[in-house]
């Protein structure tokens, strides 16, 4: 088996509301996974239970065989930071650093020197077509410049996993497409696995493969055989 994250029977409420009634997934190494849905199928709670933003009320989540659902908030924090990278709808740059330090932000919450963190953020410019716009802050790119900056940002630490929450949501639809091709190219270099939410079939179309959440649970088999 070469499964970097596994959920099992996960389940999740809130109030009288099943936002996940059971799920089972399992994405391998290199994989790239879209998760699609309506709104309040359960989709975001899928994702944020995997990459342990939110504990289930049921069931297990593994990453590299290691349980991650049981671990406290600073173990898990920890981990988001190391293990998991993020791009969201909005890019949520922060808009005081330029873009070189918004990439190295991951690194230097973690330890490591500025300066080293800085010129390993560097080295992702140029292979995400941003290059010389290292010192350009979050309001002087254009959406898909700071779209790329995030990728980067998720990409920085070599993580196992990169979750992106509707990354292409407030791009034009030519830029949204750009910007999933080189999320799913850098993200498989890096070697690390992708879980895409989104609600467009032309995002997930870049994916290698869909599953379809309605009302907490999976229409399609997101466990692999």
């Amino acid at each position: 088996m070469n499964d970097v994250l596994v959920g099992r029977a996960l389940a999740k409420r809130f109030g009288q509301t099943v936002a996940l009634g059971g799920v089972d997934i399992a994405v391998r190494a290199g994989e790239a996974v879209a998760i699609m849905g309506p709104s309040g199928s359960g989709k975001s709670t899928l994702l944020h239970c995997l990459a342990g933003i939110m504990k289930p009320d049921g069931g297990e989540v593994h990453l590299l065989g290691q349980r991650i659902d049981a671990m406290g908030e600073r173990q898990r924090s920890a981990l988001r930071r190391t293990r998991f990278g993020f791009v969201f709808q909005f890019g949520q740059l922060l808009p005081e650093l330029p873009a070189e330090e918004n990439v190295a932000l991951p690194l230097m919450l973690g330890g490591v020197p500025r300066a080293q963190a800085v010129r390993q953020a560097r080295e992702w410019f140029a292979p995400l077509g941003l290059h010389s716009m290292e010192s350009r802050r979050p309001g002087e790119l254009s959406g898909g410049q700071a779209q790329r900056v995030a990728i980067a940002r998720a990409l920085v630490s070599k993580p196992a996993v990169v979750f992106a929450d509707e990354p292409t949501g407030a791009l034009d639809q030519q830029t949204g497409q750009e910007t999933m091709r080189l999320l799913v190219e850098a993200t498989r270099h890096n070697g690390a696995c992708l879980i895409v939410v989104t609600h467009d079939p032309n995002v997930a179309a870049w994916c290698d493969r869909t599953v379809e959440v309605r009302d907490g649970r999976l229409l399609t088999t997101g466990a692999l055989a």
